[in-house]
């Protein structure tokens, strides 16, 4: 994250000063956006291109589907993309795709795949997977800017190299060839991001791409206590997919690990909230001293509500994100056009939402749209060519429109090398007409508006960057901004955070809620391969390692599904903890722990799967009393069940268990 890369600067100019300003520090992504902004004409990439967040890329698929004419509800442009990256992120091009087609499904990826890049190609936009993909084709075939690169970065240090995919394995390999000086640290045991492509090969087999590579354990943990620990060290020894070693602390004894049964996620919250407030009101930690952690974001609603009716301050980390917000997004629409006048997402999004667009329609902008496809040709000529002969045949009151938008989108960047950042960006609203649409004496516009001189506060830091460098920068970076960078260290509340996203980080006080079967491990990972329930029991060990003191276990006897109470069962993987690291409970819980522990089996056991009914097609319609209608796009077998990846039209792409989901064949 963002996060961690200042950290480690902050830390290392501590260490040696000054001379930190000569190291390269950054996330992967960043360090590519760096690359090729220097060196990325030579591969035909121009200087000035945009990041294409999750919804840009989103209305890229979505408008390759249509001009395929493939059926949107069909098939899910979220489904689709999340394919595409898949691929990008093993290093898979659109040709070597096709090439690998062995479904329907796959044969439609395969055909929107390349228009989608050719759509990128356009825009100038590169989209994440692009940037690291991109720098790896700099390193192959640009070898003048290899050689700068791979001199400049004689010594290369790659921190949580478990979670690397494939295409940043062959970045760090490419980057390292000539000099060798290749240093990774990581820990196979916290490899959490399989779904996303990280591939714990990478670390599990470094030995054998430099087989005089030093080896060296590092087996002191100076965060939590030895009870924390041995819980850890207990649960991750199932594992065969691992490096062993021995787990040890020097820190002081604390208290033991709290593990508590509920009735439902209703007490399971009140019994979180309350035990906060004990902590609290006895003077033994503040809010910020507080993790809840949970495996799905579902899991938070019952929590937020159980704090707002306590009145404790909390922070949700992975809801809706300061950047996704409406108002945010208009504004750094507005940015991005000054930057990259061939940004056509962009344009659409500031025709669509500002005034910069009044009395321009939604017609128009596609009529754009299908003269750039059709031409060929960026969103900078098409402009240049409204109301010409052969130009996008527009009427010619929005040509108008479209001529003033251009002289005023023009202007604006004249004045960017003039202006500080902050300056530009007043000049923007202002010319825009943006600034006044806050201006109705509304208080939630009101609201909205001090978002947006937050953003502008923002800015302030890029001021010290060369001119022609501000704007990009800053668009550079607030669109490789992650949940981890949005928590706000300086305010004392409480953080709500998925296991995943709590990667990296610490808390003084830990509680992990729902440590059942069906959610920790995963329902998608029972019965699947062996592999899926380590990568669960690994997240589970992640949890586990980022409390420092104190340790809370949660887990329900029933828990609400698709809008109904269901059973529960406490998650297998608690049979490894250790008795003496438990704190006794008093009652029936203490009863539940000893049945838990002295009657079920040691090895992890699935939630009992009645066999299906009907045995499903991959393209089948089908419909869901939540989700509605839907396509049936990928179809596993396992074992006597089947897991579904089903494509909603109205609730996009949802992974289920047949015998679970209760779903009607339609067609």
């Amino acid at each position: 994250t963002n996060k961690a890369a200042r950290e480690m600067r902050e830390r290392i100019e501590r260490l040696v000063g000054e001379r930190a300003r000569w190291i390269t520090i950054g996330t992967f992504h960043a360090f590519c956006a760096r690359t090729l902004r220097q060196y990325g004409a030579e591969i035909g990439i121009d200087p000035r291109f945009v990041i294409y967040d999750d919804a840009d890329q989103l209305a890229v698929v979505k408008q390759a589907l249509e001009s395929l004419n493939i059926n949107v509800k069909q098939f899910s442009p979220r489904a689709v993309l999340s394919q595409i990256s898949k691929a990008k992120s093993s290093g898979i091009d659109p040709e070597a795709y096709r090439e690998s087609v062995e479904s329907y499904w796959e044969e439609i990826v395969a055909r929107v795949y390349p228009n989608y890049q050719a759509a990128l190609a356009l825009r100038k936009a590169l989209d994440f997977d692009d940037l690291l993909d991109r720098t790896v084709h700099l390193l192959r075939e640009a070898p003048q800017a290899a050689h700068a690169l791979r001199n400049r970065h004689r010594y290369i240090l790659v921190d949580e190299y478990q979670d690397t995919n494939r295409v940043q394995y062959t970045l760090v390999r490419e980057l390292g060839r000539e000099h060798r000086n290749v240093c990774v640290v990581g820990d196979p045991d916290q490899s959490i991001y399989g779904w996303r492509a990280a591939d714990i090969r990478n670390i599990l087999t470094f030995r054998e791409d430099y087989p005089d590579a030093a080896e060296i354990h590092l087996e002191e943990n100076y965060r939590s206590t030895p009870q924390i620990l041995a819980a850890a060290d207990a649960v991750i020894r199932a594992n065969l997919q691992r490096i062993d070693r021995s787990l040890r602390t020097s820190n002081t004894s604390g208290p033991l690990i709290s593990l508590r049964e509920c009735f439902d996620e209703g007490h399971e919250a009140r019994v979180v909230v309350e035990e906060i407030s004990r902590l609290q009101s006895e003077g033994f930690a503040r809010g910020a001293d507080f993790a809840v952690l949970y495996r799905t974001n579902a899991q938070s609603r019952p929590l937020e509500e159980m704090f707002i009716r306590a009145g404790i301050p909390y922070q949700l980390i992975g809801g809706t994100r300061f950047y996704e917000r409406k108002e945010i997004k208009d504004a750094l629409a507005l940015l991005r056009l000054v930057a990259n006048p061939d940004d056509a997402s962009a344009f659409g999004r500031a025709i669509a939402e500002t005034p910069l667009g009044d009395g321009i329609g939604a017609k128009t902008v596609r009529d754009i749209d299908l003269w750039m496809e059709t031409h060929q040709q960026p969103l900078s000529v098409a402009l240049a060519n409204v109301g010409m002969e052969g130009g996008p045949p527009i009427a010619a009151r929005a040509a108008k429109l479209l001529k003033g938008v251009s002289e005023t989108l023009t202007f604006l960047r004249e004045q960017s090398d003039e202006l500080t950042l902050p300056e530009l960006f007043d000049l923007t609203v202002e010319r825009t007409g943006f600034r006044a649409t806050f201006s109705t004496g509304d208080p939630t516009l009101a609201d909205r508006w001090e978002n947006v001189l937050q953003l502008r506060g923002h800015m302030e830091a890029y001021d010290a960057l060369p001119a022609e460098e501000r704007l990009t920068t800053f668009l550079e970076e607030v669109a490789l901004v992650s949940d981890a960078d949005t928590i706000e260290d300086d305010r004392d509340r409480v953080t709500l955070i998925t296991l995943h996203a709590v990667k990296g980080l610490e808390f003084p006080i830990v509680f992990i809620t729902g440590v059942e079967e069906g959610l920790i491990p995963h329902q998608r990972s029972i019965s699947e391969q062996p592999e899926m329930i380590e990568e669960e029991r690994r997240l589970f060990y992640v949890g586990i390692t980022r409390a420092m003191h104190r340790l809370y276990l949660t887990y329900t006897a029933t828990r609400s599904r698709f809008g109904s109470a269901a059973p529960a069962l406490p998650s297998s993987f608690l049979n490894a903890i250790p008795h003496d690291v438990l704190e006794p409970l008093p009652g029936r819980q203490n009863m539940r722990r000893e049945r838990l522990w002295e009657t079920r089996p040691t090895a992890p056991t699935a939630m009992p799967i009645a066999p299906p009914v009907v045995r499903f097609l991959s393209g089948q319609s089908v419909f869901h009393t939540r989700f509605g209608e839907g396509t049936i796009v990928e179809v596993r077998d396992q074992a006597d069940d089947q897991e579904l990846t089903v494509a909603f039209s109205r609730h996009g792409t949802k992974r289920l268990v047949a015998s679970l989901a209760n779903l009607t064949v339609i067609s």
